[in-house]
This record gives C-alpha cells, sequence and structure tokens, in this order.
C-alpha cells in the first residue's frame, strides 16, 4: 500500500514537472517567433542584394549595370529572430577584367564599400550594423595583375578569378568559419557618394568590404541578427 502511494505521488510531481516545462518550452517558442519591426539601411558601391535566410527582401532599386550608381536604400522590415542575414554585394565592372570605363582615359579598377544598420523601430536602438565580425567571401576576384589597368586590351591582359557560390551558403547552419572577417574602412578612403549622407548612421555600423577594394568585386557577406 505504501509502495502505491510513493508511486502515485511520484507519477503525480512527474506530471506536473512535465507541465511546467512544456509551458516554459511553448512560451520561449513564442517568444523567439514573435516578429519585430525593424527600420534597415543600406549603402552599397555599387549594388546589393539582401537575403533573410534564403528569401530575397530587398534589391538595390539602382541596377549593377549603371555605372555610377551610389544611392542609399531605407526600408521597413518585419521578421523573427533570430534571422541569418545574407548579402550580395557588387562593385561595377564592365567585364571580367574588373575595370571600368574601358577604353576612356578614365579606365581603371573601381573601389567598393558597403555599409548597412539593422534599427528596432519600438527602442531605436541598432541590433545588427555592419563591423569586422561579419564574414565576408570574395567570388570575383579581378583583375589578378592589377598593371594592365593601363592597358590598351585589357580583355588580353587581364587576368581574374570566379568562385561559384557555395552550396546553402545562405543557411543559418552553413559554417562561414574559414572565410575571411570583413575589413573595416574610413570614410575617407571609400569616399561615399550619393545618399550616404542622408542616413544618419549609428556609431558603430562601419563601412565594410573584403581585404581588397579594388580587385575584389563581388562578395557574400553573413551574420546573424538576434535581441
Amino acid at each position: 500500500m505504501l509502495q502505491n502511494k510513493l508511486l502515485n505521488k511520484t507519477l503525480k510531481v512527474s506530471k506536473v514537472t512535465g507541465l511546467i516545462l512544456c509551458a516554459q518550452f511553448a512560451a520561449s517558442s513564442v517568444f523567439a517567433q514573435t516578429p519585430i519591426n525593424l527600420k534597415v539601411d543600406v549603402w552599397a558601391d555599387n549594388w546589393f542584394a539582401l537575403y533573410v535566410g534564403d528569401e530575397l527582401v530587398k534589391e538595390d532599386s539602382v541596377s549593377i549595370r549603371t555605372e555610377r550608381s551610389f544611392n542609399a536604400e531605407s526600408f521597413n522590415l518585419r521578421l523573427s529572430l533570430p534571422a541569418q542575414i545574407n548579402f550580395i554585394v557588387k562593385d561595377f565592372k564592365e567585364n571580367d577584367t574588373g575595370l571600368e570605363y574601358i577604353g576612356s582615359r578614365k579606365q581603371q579598377m573601381g573601389d567598393g564599400g558597403f555599409i548597412a544598420q539593422f534599427i528596432d523601430t519600438a527602442s531605436g536602438k541598432p541590433l545588427l550594423v555592419t563591423s569586422e565580425e561579419w564574414r565576408c567571401l570574395p567570388i570575383h576576384i579581378a583583375p589578378l595583375n592589377k598593371q594592365c589597368a593601363k592597358s590598351s586590351t585589357p580583355e588580353m591582359s587581364c587576368s581574374h578569378q570566379i568562385i561559384e557560390e557555395p552550396a546553402n551558403w545562405k543557411s543559418a547552419s552553413f559554417d562561414d568559419s574559414k572565410w575571411p572577417k570583413a575589413e573595416r574602412f574610413s570614410k575617407w578612403t571609400v569616399r561615399p557618394k550619393g545618399g550616404y549622407d542622408k542616413v544618419d548612421w549609428s556609431y558603430d555600423a562601419n563601412l565594410i568590404w573584403s581585404s581588397d577594394l579594388e580587385a575584389d568585386n563581388t562578395l557574400l557577406c553573413r551574420a546573424s541578427l538576434t535581441n
């Protein structure tokens, strides 16, 4: 009889404990999936596409084929945290030489630059900004031989490297630990134009790129957005 009472009591305690754990898990899941409203500001030299996970949520409104496409994009975004933030960022190039103004007196290598911030509209605080903690992989690199920038036949003189986008690189579970960290650049080095000064940038938001502003023409960049 005593053993039966103890067994019943143990079962009741286990049931209560299980219910509490289920309730806690459900509450944490609801909290994690509650969408928040963000104001997002992005400036890129020259073009970007923003993905949340695999979903394309914003693309630069000015075509990458526009030679001097300097503009900032500001928009609202509603999503659940945590979220995987992915960017494809491109500097303008006429072709695989990596050059611009080909055939003119201004023929040269272009240079990139990129800055972004994700602001919680409820608190006004930045939840994510571009920094040296971002991972950015160059996938179009040209010219590899920079002296070709002055060549009269750059299509024949300039060499390049093109790397395929890694499979599933936009996934939150993708291992980017071998990707290089982004490099931070000053405003005086990047010389941002066209809309940059219209944005009230967070003090912590940095202009970033890979280690080579000139030759690295296309980047894949990743960061995690949490609260």
